[in-house]
């Protein structure tokens, strides 16, 4: 079995936030760090190349693979900023709904710029998403 690639680096945070090179990007991430910092409460931790973490958790599954991610986080890339924010929490869709321009997948929330979403009701999905991960974590 194949090992995990995304796993907590030494890399530093503002180091990769710092060479993100859109500007807008950029300042999105340097704006998404501090709301995940606030919310999640969690020193922040590269996880690969490009993932910007908060908290961990371990998984494992029916197949026998296992490893550990974080429990939210985010990813300026080129095409969007890509946040870890996992689903299965009540209102999640509800507050997708009135989140503004974006796309999902299961545990990715995609966005282009902050400016097209309502920043209230991403940080309700964020500290949500978290709080579910950590109950889950139990």
């Amino acid at each position: 079995m194949s090992e995990n690639k995304t796993k907590p680096t030494s890399q530093s945070v503002k180091h990769f936030l710092e060479s993100v090179e859109h500007k807008v990007r950029q300042a999105d991430a340097q704006t998404l760090l501090k709301m995940f910092k606030e919310i999640t409460g969690e020193k922040a931790v590269m996880w690969g190349e490009s993932i910007v973490g908060f908290g961990t958790y371990h998984y494992k599954y029916e197949t026998g693979r296992e490893g550990d991610m974080p429990m939210t986080g985010f990813s300026p890339r080129k095409a969007n900023l890509s946040l870890y924010v996992m689903d299965g929490f009540d209102g999640r869709d509800a507050l997708l709904a009135k989140l503004g321009k974006h796309k999902t997948s299961i545990a990715c929330l995609y966005i282009n710029k902050l400016v097209d979403v309502d920043e209230k009701v991403l940080r309700s999905l964020i500290k949500k998403s978290y709080q579910h991960m950590k109950k889950k974590k139990k």
